[in-house]
């Protein structure tokens, strides 16, 4: 009977420190920034309640309107090429040839690099005085402002984000076609089909299902980029703040001594929310194709 009274309980027990991780460090934040959003609350100082008063500001700030502008952006050129650079990639590496196993190790270094690191590297690279632009230079193309001007800065810190992720979603999608079966190629070869017809009619049919995952990963991932803006730009969001993200807008304006914590938790709510619109955008997206 004792024993009998105790199972009940022992599931609990060993998911209570799971529990108690995702409440402290999840779900308490998550609820803590849903609150402050309605409040004036300041890092130093408590705050009362405002009602929606930071979310009709948010309406008035130019610069809300241009983080939101480059976060879409930074959809627009990150996630398509996350979604099909890496399962040509994976395409290249499938195959168990002698030494496949090297350039596996070498495209997904990237991701296991520091994201600090690696965009030290490109800011070396794409600097002025840089190793790009000394290249430019020598070839009589002169030097291009990849870090002064506004559309340059975002394209190469999507560069950057295409070239870190690509390692990662060509792991994911080397899973699937790993369970792509052969036979279809084979049959489809026999109906005369090349290697084109075959990748449209057989692997890419195979592999939609990990697409719309790679889809709504690389989105919200886009979506709520930082470092790579960060430290290409600079903590101004480059000239003028042109290139400022959501994100960004977020930790400068919630940060310091003086930090509008409760502004800055809108912010975060706002970007909460398109977030979950994304995903629900592409899974919704992916049942109306399916059926």
């Amino acid at each position: 009977m004792r024993i009998r009274r105790q199972l009940p309980i022992s599931p609990w027990l060993f998911a209570a420190p799971g529990l108690l991780v995702t409440g402290a460090f999840v779900l308490y934040p998550f609820v803590s920034t849903l609150v402050n959003s309605f409040t004036d609350r300041r890092t130093l100082l408590p705050g009362h309640f405002v009602g929606l008063a930071n979310f009709r500001e948010l309406l008035d700030d130019d610069m809300f309107w241009t983080g939101l502008r480059n976060s879409t952006l930074y959809i627009a050129g990150v996630v398509p090429a996350l979604v099909v650079l890496p399962l040509l990639l994976a395409l290249l590496v499938q195959k168990n040839i002698p030494g496949i196993t090297f350039f596996r190790s070498a495209f997904y270094t990237p991701v296991v690099a520091s994201i600090v690191v690696v965009g030290l590297i490109w800011v070396w690279l794409l600097d002025e005085r840089g190793l790009v632009n000394s290249v430019l230079e020598t070839a009589g193309i002169g030097r291009i402002g990849f870090l002064s001007d506004q559309w340059l800065l975002l394209l190469s810190a999507m560069a950057v984000t295409v070239w870190k992720g690509l390692g990662y979603y060509m792991i994911i999608y080397l899973a699937a076609l790993a369970h792509v079966p052969r036979e279809l190629h084979e049959a489809a070869a026999v109906d005369g089909a090349g290697p084109v017809r075959r990748f449209f009619s057989v692997t890419v049919p195979a592999v939609r299902s990990t697409m719309v995952l790679v889809a709504a990963l690389s989105s919200v991932a886009a979506f709520k980029v930082f470092s790579e803006v960060y430290l290409m730009a600079g903590p101004a969001g480059g000239p003028a703040g042109e290139d400022t993200t959501l994100v960004m807008l977020v930790q400068r304006t919630g940060t310091g001594l003086t930090g509008r914590v409760g502004y800055a938790s809108a912010l975060s709510v706002v970007v909460f929310v398109v977030t979950v619109a994304l995903m629900l955008l592409v899974l919704r997206a992916d049942r109306r194709e399916e059926s």
